[in-house]
């Protein structure tokens, strides 16, 4: 790359990007985006906050053990949350505690208002800088590697932004972080921020500056990138944008500006390009969160041309209206790929190629998944491919599993449902009546668990081609202002519906399960 300077690839999308309302990701779920991550050549993974649940801890520890790239974990200034993210971590061949602190006066004052922690602002402010060293201190006994972050950095005051980072950097901080952790900032003004750090810090050398902008204003991405031309080395990004909120900066749309306009700077990365577009929509399928497809980069129509005169163009010269390619970021030139005749070998292969990794036993129950579909659809496409993954890995970590359901409707019946409801050993069966086949299916199932969620949406949508197409049913139920969501997929929307119904309460049982356990912990 000659002179060039490479720009470190952090991707939180398992840790910030799960934290999108109703995103939650099982473990085996978490681990296959991780696997997908490292083949995309991100520089660090940051896989979770392992102490807020014995499910996170898991996850972080299962992907630290496997993965070669740095793992980071998340960790509050505390000495037990940086303990956690250890024993998580401590299998990785490259872990990295990640620690923070409130820096801003809003969240000094509403998060530290107790008098115990200083009566003035500035008793206060000295406080954090001393859990800040105190933090970083410890995690620097443990692993090499610390990253510590000054939270809502966008919004605090320049100098003492300045001595928080110095004392971070003294006490053994490798990377410090500057985020913007509501979206305020524009481009001009936390690029200035940036640039004024690298002049007050004294050791600002020792340690990586690293960003992590919000997308709150749609400004992350011009944020991240302003940053960089003014001293930020690494940033801190997920795939497709997902994250708290209005999510954070776009791994795939900052790697291609960085890609397409190395005319005006010095900086790449070592993302492989070519795997942006399986990791979006891997995650997406996971996650259950739509592409909008006017996205930037991964979305449907960001090499689609509707107009006459473009169309016309892009025939002669796709650079007329392209200034990327489809190949460039991997999107396939035709999406059938596998029908009824086609053997275990050659969906492995695809399958492989599409990001997913797994052992021969699980291989034979995707394969019979897989004829089952076939035998429903002529051709299976790549999103169809996705899609069975998708459900295959939802369905192992469920506390309910759907074994029957039949509905009967029709414009003169009252509509009725039976539901057959697997729970560990026990099965449960159960009818009802309902407005409608949906509604139906979904009182026969809060029958059978005797139980009423709060449903807060619920949307069906075609994920794949043609009158045969995988129906997508996404429900989201609502529990003391958390939100979960529920994915299901099936040829029959119906049937797509009551999965997706019955993942939203096994995620929602799963989190009151966690919060049981980590109480008695």
């Amino acid at each position: 790359m000659g002179d060039k300077e490479r720009i470190i690839i952090f991707d939180t999308t398992l840790r910030d990007g799960e934290q999108s309302p109703g995103a939650s990701l099982s473990i085996q779920e978490k681990v296959e985006i991780a696997r997908q991550l490292e083949k995309l050549n991100v520089d660090v993974i940051e896989a979770g906050f392992p102490i807020s649940s014995p499910l996170q801890f898991e996850a972080v520890q299962r992907i630290a053990a496997e993965s070669g790239v740095s793992v980071a974990g998340l960790a509050r200034a505390k000495e037990a949350d940086i303990k956690a993210a250890y024993d998580a971590l401590k299998e990785a061949k490259k872990p990295r505690i990640h620690t923070f602190s409130s820096t801003s006066d809003i969240h000094i004052l509403g998060k530290f208002g107790d008098v115990r922690y200083g009566k003035s602002l500035e008793e206060k402010r000295q406080m954090v800088i001393k859990m800040t060293i105190d933090a970083v201190t410890y995690a620097k006994t443990l692993v090499d590697d610390v990253e510590f972050s000054a939270e809502d950095a966008g919004r605090t005051d320049i100098g003492y932004l300045a001595d928080v980072v110095e004392a971070a950097i003294g006490a053994g901080a490798t990377t410090v972080n500057i985020p913007d952790t509501t979206g305020y900032t524009f481009p001009s003004e936390f690029g200035q921020k940036i640039a004024e750090l690298k002049r007050r810090v004294k050791n600002i050398e020792q340690a990586v500056i690293s960003i992590h902008c919000h997308n709150d204003l749609g400004l992350g991405v011009a944020n991240t990138l302003s940053a960089i031309e003014n001293g930020a080395r690494q940033v801190e990004c997920t795939i497709n944008g997902i994250g708290e909120r209005a999510g954070n900066a776009s791994m795939e749309e900052i790697v291609m500006a960085l890609k397409v306009r190395s005319d005006l700077h010095n900086y790449y990365t070592n993302i492989n390009t070519r795997e942006i577009y399986n990791t979006s929509r891997m995650v997406s399928a996971y996650t259950g969160l739509i592409v909008q497809p006017n996205k930037a980069v991964v979305g449907d129509n960001a090499f689609a041309h509707e107009s006459g005169i473009h169309q016309d163009g892009v025939l002669k010269n796709r650079q007329t209206y392209e200034v990327m390619t489809p190949e460039s970021v991997g999107v396939p030139q035709t999406k059938i790929v596998l029908g009824r005749h086609s053997g275990r070998h050659g969906l492995k292969a695809r399958l492989f190629e599409l990001g997913y990794k797994f052992s021969e036993e699980e291989l034979q129950t995707v394969y019979q998944k897989f004829l089952d579909l076939a035998d429903k659809k002529k051709e299976i496409y790549d999103d169809d491919l996705r899609t069975l993954m998708g459900d295959e890995l939802q369905s192992t970590d469920q506390a309910y599993q759907l074994e029957y359901l039949h509905v009967s409707s029709g414009t003169n019946a009252i509509p009725t449902a039976t539901v057959i409801i697997r729970m560990q050993e026990e099965r449960v069966q159960e009818s009802s009546t309902g407005d409608g086949p949906v509604d139906a299916s979904f009182k026969a199932i809060e029958r059978a668990l005797d139980m009423k969620p709060c449903l807060s949406s619920y949307s069906v949508r075609s994920v794949t081609s043609g009158r045969q197409a995988m129906g997508e049913a996404i429900v989201r139920i609502v529990d003391n202002g958390r939100h979960f969501s529920g994915r299901g997929v099936s040829t029959d929307i119906i049937e797509a519906s009551a999965k997706a119904y019955l993942q939203a309460i096994s995620f929602q049982q799963n989190y009151s399960q966690d919060k049981q356990e980590l109480a008695t912990v």
